[in-house]
């Protein structure tokens, strides 16, 4: 069995040494490094070529969708997997279209973890149960529908009088990312600014 090089992100330094720790000790599993961050992440990709990156969702400097968008251009070979405590429809579309091989959540047995990451160099697309359900969800087509838990909260910061910048690092999440919610939000709910949307957000108690 080919042994498949791991690196592994996480803005949080006991969670990544941990991951780190217990996949080190998996059968055909050697990890090449951490990073703390999205950028990290590209830099220590370039310059120790893992298999696999199991890369958190929220993180400062660089969130781990915008890291996966940069690795999939840079690093085409290597298999981004999305390893995080976020259940959330927008994080799992996202990832997905930034060229994520997989989403899964923290609690998985590391075990099965190891198994993940010897599916994803094996070019297996993973999600986990909820996450599948949501990218089934999205795939549903739906108008001016409810929002979801994360653009709620972009509606809320926009309802505030948050710039999007003040909303990217409140969520920790890159400008890009809150404007793309921001155009989904004004879509489902037919507005046509921000101004309507803050507007909205007072008048049905959003706020």
């Amino acid at each position: 069995m080919s042994t498949v090089r791991v690196l592994v992100v996480d803005d949080q330094r006991l969670v990544r040494e941990g991951i780190a720790s217990l996949l080190g000790i998996q059968p055909g599993i050697e990890v090449v490094g951490t990073a703390a961050d999205g950028r990290e992440a590209v830099e220590r990709v370039l310059a120790l070529t893992p298999d696999v990156v199991l890369m958190d969702v929220r993180m400062p400097e660089m969130d781990g969708v915008d890291a996966a968008a940069v690795l999939a251009k840079r690093a085409p070979s290597c298999r981004v997997v999305m390893l995080t405590t976020f259940d959330d429809e927008e994080y799992v579309v996202q990832a997905l279209r930034a060229g994520a091989a997989g989403y899964l959540l923290k609690d998985l047995p590391a075990a099965e973890l190891a198994e993940a990451v010897r599916l994803a160099h094996a070019g297996v697309t993973q999600l986990d149960d909820a996450a599948a359900k949501h990218v089934a969800a999205a795939l549903t087509p739906r108008s001016t529908g409810p929002l979801t838990g994360r653009e709620t909260e972009v509606l809320r910061l926009i309802a505030s009088g948050a710039t999007n910048r003040e909303i990217a690092a409140r969520l920790y999440l890159s400008e890009g990312t809150v404007k793309n919610h921001i155009s989904r939000i004004l879509g489902r709910l037919g507005l046509r600014d921000r101004t309507q949307a803050a507007i909205y957000a007072r008048d049905n108690g959003v706020l």
